[in-house]
């Protein structure tokens, strides 16, 4: 995956580019900026890790909400189970009403189609990597590492262990904050990242 986000920049002529990803595609991201590190002006890797093998697990009823089917494939069935999975991995300090949390369950819903396999192949992805730090050290980028303090999924020692692996990683941990994306979540982010690539972009453009 991450050698088809620079296939996708070779078709669309873009040389180099800040590279923001979320969980799995926060590992994507961290792979591209070692892969590819002349490509990359920065890294922001959210709610993510190095995959270090003795960092702490998730929860176990993390793990268990994002692993149990829905009761059919029928859209509705899915909107029910992806409301479930929101409420054991969603941010408890960014609290979303039952319709905007259901909104936001039915537009990822609609988005993507239903694919079982898809995500056995993910997490067997995300088991089966090996250990990202020693290639994290040697890069020299600036990056930007955001994860909520309360992520039962992955928890905050992972972003924290992304953020000592990468020289002068900024570190945005915060309270509140698990591993979502529902709306109210969704501003933290956006001021974030856009003060964060605003600095570096400026800083591009002074050395121009």
């Amino acid at each position: 995956m991450a050698a088809d986000a620079a296939g996708l920049l070779d078709a669309l002529g873009i040389a180099r580019t800040n590279v923001v990803g979320a969980s799995m595609g926060g590992m994507i991201a961290q792979l591209f900026a070692i892969c590819h590190p002349a490509r990359t002006k920065s890294l922001v890797s959210i709610m993510s890790t190095t995959g270090r093998p003795d960092l702490p697990p998730g929860k176990p009823e993390a793990f268990a909400a994002i692993m149990t089917p829905p009761a059919s494939p029928n859209r509705e069935d899915r909107i029910e189970r992806g409301i479930a999975v929101a409420r054991v991995i969603g941010s408890p300090g960014f609290p979303a009403s039952d319709a905007g949390l259901r909104a936001t369950v039915e537009r990822g819903v609609d988005r993507a189609p239903y694919d079982p396999a898809g995500l056995t192949r993910q997490m067997a992805a995300v088991i089966a990597a090996p250990s990202r730090n020693d290639r994290l050290i040697a890069l020299k980028i600036s990056a930007l590492v955001i994860h909520g303090a309360d992520d039962p999924l992955i928890p905050a020692s992972g972003g924290e262990d992304t953020a000592r692996s990468i020289s002068g990683a900024e570190l945005l941990l915060v309270p509140g904050m698990s591993h979502d994306f529902r709306e109210s979540v969704v501003p933290v982010y956006l001021k974030a990242i856009s003060g964060f690539v605003q600095k570096i972009e400026a800083r591009e453009r002074a050395t121009a």
